[in-house]
């Protein structure tokens, strides 16, 4: 049996993208259709962002409880891996959907349970779980926030191998013995930090000369000392050939490219992403399937007056917490057009651009040391033109870090445009570090210039008095 269905707004994808959409719409008083193929949370939810910081947590506490005089002797033994693994449970709500569903029902949106599929302009069939189809029209737009998966590289062997990606990570219910990690993103030195702490030899292979690419330099090589001084092995400029595991179980080797080979007793592949976007029907309305879709900053896709793009489909920024500034910038922009309001399209910080995706998104890497940044990195900056300055300062020598732990080890850098006196990028990796971001965020975001940052004034024995500092060895 076939329902059709009008709504103002179709929404494919309940993941947290997908929830915000619904919410800002709905909010601005239009009717909403939500579909979603597996748990409504997303990604995010059940195997990403929750689980992974819900197994990182108690890892962090005890390597900074060790570093603090008087409570160091009495944290010296193994983790608790049941608990720590409960309590990861618990953060997913053990992979069940009840809490989210009630609230998405709860703001007047209307779920559909199902794989949704264009049939050209502004129309989507759900074909549910019992084999009913359902078909559903959107009055002003149909947004996409389907998100990201993990890509496992065309590799010999690796099919029949059933390696780890992030899903597999993330939810496992037992440590492995050995773990090869493969790639040296954030993904990778998170679950390598994870799995190490709870009692897996863990060995990390990395293509490239070192970790955390994407980021300043001094990050990753913090992270891979600390990385390797806990016990694993970091191995960087090495380049997998092909995988074995005879019969899908037991042992796994990975071969790399000179012959070598290591066994492990699984193999997590953390080497990229790419778009849920195969299935989607895009063919119907003139664009490819698999596909990066491309948007402009109110994330409506090019050369579309009614279908947006939001969170990861449209691969601006990979992070829950950019997709979901997204769908706020999306749900105001769709309310808009369908209200006939005139859009605030020549602020790039108005209400319907996303302009934070090109000049300050924010990412916290939750290893030990932390790291974290906001807006360009130095390399970033030059390539795109700006006449800037690298401000570097060592965060161990800040009173605050010395009170927070013993040896404290890490670095901060601020980038300055030295033609508007203003930050492009904030950098810091140390123990700690994910709570100063928001500031720097700030001050990328308000392009608060320098000489008004002086009049900041960090407290005193802080973590970010760092901010005095970098700002004194500026001005010399």
């Amino acid at each position: 049996m076939t329902e059709a269905m009008e709504y103002d707004v179709v929404v494919l994808g309940a993941g947290p993208v997908g929830e915000n959409v619904a919410d800002r719409a709905r909010a601005a008083g239009l009717s909403v259709a939500v579909v979603e193929s597996e748990l409504v949370g997303g990604e995010c939810s059940y195997w990403a962002c929750m689980p992974s910081k819900a197994l990182l947590r108690p890892v962090i506490a005890r390597a900074e409880a060790r570093r603090v005089p008087g409570l160091s002797q009495s944290v010296r033994g193994p983790l608790d891996t049941a608990a720590v693994l409960a309590h990861r449970d618990d953060f997913t709500s053990h992979w069940k959907d009840d809490g989210q569903v009630a609230w998405l029902e709860g703001i007047g949106a209307r779920l559909y349970r199902g794989f949704g599929r264009l049939e050209g302009a502004k129309r989507v069939v759900v074909a549910g779980p019992e084999g009913d189809e359902q078909v559903l029209t959107a009055r002003h737009a149909v947004a996409v926030c389907t998100g990201s998966r993990a890509v496992l590289p065309d590799l010999p062997g690796i099919a029949r191998a059933k390696p780890w990606t992030s899903r597999e990570a993330t939810s496992s219910h037992k440590v492995p013995g050995r773990l090869l990690v493969v790639g040296g993103g954030v993904v990778g030195v998170e679950m390598a930090t994870a799995w190490q702490a709870l009692g897996s030899e863990v060995t990390l292979l990395v293509r490239g000369d070192g970790l955390l690419p994407r980021m300043e330099s001094f990050a990753g090589e913090l992270v891979a000392e600390a990385l390797t001084e806990a016990g694993a092995t970091v191995r960087t400029n090495v380049s997998v050939a092909a995988v074995e595991r005879a019969g899908g179980t037991g042992p796994v080797t990975v071969v790399l490219a000179g012959g070598e080979r290591i066994e492990g007793d699984e193999v997590l592949f953390a080497t990229g992403r790419a778009p849920r976007t195969d299935d989607l029907g895009l063919e119907s309305v003139g664009l490819e399937p698999g596909t990066w879709l491309k948007v402009d900053d109110s994330c409506r896709v090019v050369g579309s007056d009614w279908l947006y793009a939001v969170g990861d489909a449209n691969h601006r920024a990979l992070l829950t917490h950019q997709g979901k500034y997204q769908a706020r910038i999306a749900g105001a922009a769709i309310a808009a057009r369908a209200q006939k309001v005139p859009l605030l399209e020549t602020d790039p910080w108005g209400a319907h651009a996303a302009t934070a995706d090109h000049a300050a998104v924010p990412q916290v890497v939750f290893t030990d040391p932390e790291v974290a940044s906001v807006g360009l990195t130095l390399a970033e900056a030059q390539a795109a033109g700006h006449r800037v300055r690298a401000v570097d300062y060592d965060l161990g020598a800040v009173a605050g870090a010395s009170l927070f732990a013993d040896g404290y080890r890490g670095r901060a850098r601020m980038i300055v445009d030295l033609d508007r006196e203003i930050l492009r990028g904030v950098t810091f990796a140390g123990p700690g570090v994910g709570e100063l971001l928001h500031s720097a965020t700030i001050a990328v975001v308000g392009e608060v210039p320098v000489d008004r940052l002086w009049h900041a004034v960090p407290a005193y024995p802080t973590i970010s008095e760092v901010w005095l500092r970098l700002l004194e060895t500026y001005r010399g």
